[in-house]
């Protein structure tokens, strides 16, 4: 599969926004993601991945005072399961550290176990829990905050981690 990566744009925000209400119970809106390619300059990243001309994944994060924070990291449920995300999540890893970050914070729901996985695999940890964070089809679930300290990350010749 041929992938492109890009930043994302504003006239990109209506095909994210068909995969982000696909993907999520809780998804951002329009005002959220344009809110953030506009803030590029403040330290925000939004950035695509491509397969061709189709959107299959995005993610929005932050850079700030030594930390970078992951905000939203989605794959097109369609396209899961093809090492996608973790493609996407090396690349936040190496962003963050190109901000010279230290640190990377991010928030999962407690029951994604796909994603929690995923992260741990990366290096990752569990640092905290918010509890009741977002709303879910039962009422509320847990949010675990996760880190992964960037010290520790090396980047061989070729850019890969």
């Amino acid at each position: 599969m041929k992938l492109l990566h890009r930043p994302m744009l504003d006239t990109d925000v209506a095909e994210v926004l068909v995969i982000e209400n696909v993907a999520h119970l809780n998804p951002w809106n329009e005002s959220a993601f344009v809110d953030c390619i506009a803030a590029r300059a403040k330290g925000y990243a939004c950035h695509l991945i491509l397969h061709e001309t189709r959107i299959v994944g995005y993610t929005v994060l932050s850079a700030a005072v030594g930390e970078a924070h992951l905000l939203n990291i989605t794959v097109d449920p369609e396209c899961q399961g093809q090492g996608l995300g973790r493609r996407l999540l090396r690349w936040v890893i190496v962003w963050s550290l190109s901000q010279s970050a230290q640190t990377l914070f991010l928030e999962v729901r407690s029951g994604n176990l796909a994603a929690l996985t995923l992260y741990e695999s990366a290096g990752f940890k569990r640092i905290g829990l918010r509890r009741d964070y977002y709303p879910s089809l039962l009422g509320r679930e847990d949010a675990v905050v996760m880190g992964l300290d960037l010290a520790q990350i090396t980047i061989n010749e070729s850019g890969e981690i």
